[in-house]
């Protein structure tokens, strides 16, 4: 079939898997190009599909030729209907890393639940022994909780008053305001809930609890904190709330695997295109304005440079760099002064008239159809793909 994009509103309802594969040859490429990380050689990730967490299983795969096991929740194409990016992303993986001699298997359903818990405890336990390395890295808006069956939803609002300022339609560049209502009710615990770090260690207690974990265990969780101007309904907001959970819940973990020499991390990552930041009002102007500075300077970075500097220079290069707050900051270039300072002044200048000039809508808008597998380099959409493709550890 030919596969073009359809969106409704921060959605796209298509995704094309050859676009998909070509974006995973291209960011195996980069990582490849870095040259080896020392780093761990059995990975876990939990969210492994798409953005930091697809970031995290090619850097660790490409960079450091670990094992790797995937867990996430992704809809494989029907006959005529594609399937998610994540599905695509996957199998294009798996495909890559079979040709490089490396394992890799993956666990698709839903991570919140015990029952994939226990699937990949035994999938551990039959294959690899031990993990080295889990990357949690879970972007979902609902969960079940595994213990009462109660269903939570998470909330994109602002706490204690109305949030009003500029946003933008990256579809159409018209520069608008906008007003979010305050948290009400139990939109705050719902989040942290859905978005906190409770999953996280459930996660750690299981894979501890079966002598999965190897001496030395690493865990790494990511995050987000952003400029003044998204405060309010980020960092300051029910997802900041959240946030502030799973930032605090990398202590109790780590006073967990003490016996282990075990730790637990927080990165805080750069703001990037992802189906989840382009939900978030404010954000999208705020990144096609960063993504102009940054690369102005040749800073710029997606998911794939983040990821591999994480492991390159971080976790595994000697110089954690922990802030005050015990958290590794890959977000260091983001909000160097100038850079906050540029994007302070463009901000009050933003129109619909000017955004294409003075932002890089076009570059905003392009990272976001390559999450699909669409716009991206190389490849000829005119040409009939066969959607049904399968991940080759899931039959």
């Amino acid at each position: 079939m030919i596969i073009e994009p359809r969106t409704r509103g921060f959605i796209c309802l298509t995704s094309h898997p050859i676009g998909c594969e070509q974006n995973i040859k291209d960011q195996i490429a980069y990582v490849q190009s870095k040259g080896k990380i020392e780093g761990a050689k059995k990975v876990l990730v939990i969210g492994a599909s798409t953005g930091f967490g697809l970031a995290s299983r090619i850097s660790s795969a490409f960079g450091s030729d670990a094992a790797t096991i995937g867990v996430f929740f992704d809809k494989p194409a029907t006959e005529g209907r594609p399937g998610s990016p994540g599905f695509y992303n996957t199998a294009a993986f798996e495909q890559e890393a079979t040709k490089a001699g490396l394992y890799a298997k993956s666990i698709n359903g839903d991570a919140f639940s015990n029952e994939i818990k226990e699937q990949v405890v035994n999938l551990i336990k039959e294959d690899l022994g031990q993990i080295d390395l889990v990357i949690y890295s879970l972007a979902s808006p609902v969960r079940t909780h595994p213990i009462s069956g109660k269903r939570f939803k998470s909330v994109l609002k602002p706490i204690g008053e109305v949030f009003t300022n500029k946003t933008v339609d990256f579809h159409t560049g018209k520069v608008s305001e906008i007003s979010i209502n305050p948290a009400e009710g139990e939109d705050v615990e719902n989040t942290v809930t859905v978005m906190g770090g409770e999953d996280w260690k459930m996660w750690m207690d299981a894979l501890q609890s079966e002598n999965l974990l190897s001496e030395g265990a690493t865990t790494v969780a990511y995050s987000y904190i952003g400029p003044e101007v998204t405060k309010p309904v980020y960092r300051n907001g029910t997802i900041g709330a959240a946030k502030d959970d799973l930032e605090a819940t990398a202590f109790k973990i780590t006073d967990d695997l003490k016996s282990l020499n075990g730790k637990a991390y927080v990165s805080v990552n750069k703001a990037l295109v992802t189906q989840a930041s382009s939900a978030i009002p404010v954000i999208p102007l705020y990144i096609s304005l960063l993504f102009k500075v940054m690369k102005a300077k040749g800073i710029h970075e997606g998911c794939i440079e983040q990821i591999q500097r994480l492991y390159s220079e971080r976790l595994f290069g000697g110089d954690l760099n922990l802030d005050a707050k015990g958290r590794i900051r890959v977000d260091d270039w983001e909000m160097r002064e100038d850079v906050q300072a540029e994007i302070a002044e463009l901000w009050q200048k933003a129109t619909t008239e000017n955004l294409a000039e003075i932002g890089d809508l076009e570059g905003y808008s392009k990272e976001f159809f390559k999450l699909f597998g669409f716009k991206v380099d190389g490849v000829d959409y005119n040409v009939d793909v066969n959607e049904l493709v399968n991940i080759p550890s899931i039959q």
